[in-house]
């Protein structure tokens, strides 16, 4: 049985899994290794390059110093667990000492920190890759790294209607199923035991990892990555009151959900459609497992949701905001921009939050100092005379 958009070749059989094998190669450094590799293993110049960093190279050979240079890294490590083939950053000059004496291939520093240790004129141990942010060059690191992908094709136990469309090097793992009218873009991989209703649409470069539940309709657009166990578009909670009988009627949940691009979804976490319109989150968001987003939810780009979140219906969040774990948001409230969410804290229904870098905390929820402030004369009046007068 053929598929659209799947190339023709050869199919090896591994552990039970039919493999397809990969022609030639990309010109990306994302994909530089041949079939079925798991890491990347790049020269330092490569990486530099790619995260367009300076490369300053090591002084003179380390060989005598116990450590044998390397001009190439395989992995990103901490300086305590580095090897020969890993990258591994410094943020001060005191890390940079324990970098240089660690097993390392490289490490990543700031312009400061390289200039302050060239300045003592003390010989180079190692390559220096220098950026203005290290740690996030080294997860971007981590990533290009990361990045070869292991072998394309459809698992022989998987189920794909007739009308799926999927794009090149496409991969779906076993017992999958696709429902009519899938679209699978190019080099995106869904787990095994995942399930696409009918009409779902994924981009370029998503991975959906094992027992992803996608309902019909959803989008997912470039490089989303969806965690173990997430159910997205399932129908949101809304029912009408017959205020005769008290019995409860479903509302229509015949709207959509659109993911954007860059978006990762943690485990575990759920993602109501729209009721009418549409349930959206936005690019560059982060959630963590366990979060709730009910419907008609907008979700604005680069928001940062950590563990037991949960978002009740047509509410909304801004761009940029940070919401700590279990908060809770009551439905048609309004997160603005920049607003950060402390652990636990509360959104009353219709409650409007707003103050780019303003912490707010408690339920319900109010700016922090303010929280304290309560806190602190709730301790006064509930302090025992006794101990007021000692």
């Amino acid at each position: 049985m053929s598929y659209p958009g799947i190339n023709s070749g050869v199919y090896l059989r591994r552990n039970g899994t039919s493999y397809q094998r990969e022609d030639s190669l990309s010109e990306s450094l994302l994909e530089l290794l041949p079939l079925g590799y798991h890491s990347a293993m790049l020269s330092l110049r490569q990486l530099a390059e790619a995260l367009q960093a300076e490369y300053l190279p090591r002084a003179k050979s380390t060989d005598r110093e116990g450590f044998p240079p390397q001009e190439s890294v395989e992995r990103v490590a901490s300086v305590r667990n580095a090897t020969q083939t890993s990258l591994t950053f410094a943020e001060s000059e005191a890390t940079l000492q324990e970098a240089l004496a660690s097993a390392a291939a490289a490490v990543l520093v700031t312009p400061q920190i390289a200039k302050a240790f060239l300045s003592e004129a003390k010989p180079l141990k190692k390559p220096l890759l220098v950026v203005a942010q290290p740690r996030l060059a080294f997860a971007k690191a981590s990533q290009i790294l990361r990045a070869a992908r292991a072998s394309t094709g459809v698992h022989r136990t998987a189920v794909l209607a007739s009308s799926v469309k999927l794009a090149e090097d496409v991969s779906i793992g076993a017992y999958a199923v696709l429902g009519e009218h899938v679209e699978i873009g190019a080099r995106t991989r869904i787990g095994a035991g995942c399930v696409l209703a009918d009409a779902v649409k994924i981009g370029t470069d998503c991975t959906l990892y094992p027992r992803v539940v996608l309902y019909s309709g959803v989008e997912l657009r470039e490089r989303v990555q969806v965690h173990a166990g997430c159910v997205l578009g399932s129908d949101g909670f809304g029912y009408v009151r017959d205020a005769e009988t008290g019995a409860y009627t479903q509302f229509p949940q015949q709207g959509t959900l659109v993911i954007e691009e860059d978006v990762e979804i943690g485990a575990n976490t759920t993602i109501d459609r729209g009721a009418l319109e549409e349930t959206r989150i936005a690019r560059g968001t982060k959630l963590d497992n366990l979060v709730h987003i009910g419907h008609n939810v907008r979700v604005g780009r680069n928001v940062v949701m950590a563990a037991q979140t949960g978002i009740s219906g047509s509410s909304s969040v801004g761009d940029g905001a940070i919401l700590g774990g279990q908060v809770g948001i009551g439905e048609h409230a309004d997160v603005g921009e920049g607003v950060i969410l402390g652990g636990g804290a509360g959104v009353l229904s219709k409650k409007k939050l707003r103050g780019t870098g303003i912490v707010f905390w408690g339920r319900p929820a109010q700016p922090l100092r303010e929280y304290l402030k309560g806190l602190a004369t709730l301790a006064r009046l509930t302090r025992s005379p006794r101990k007021e007068q000692d």
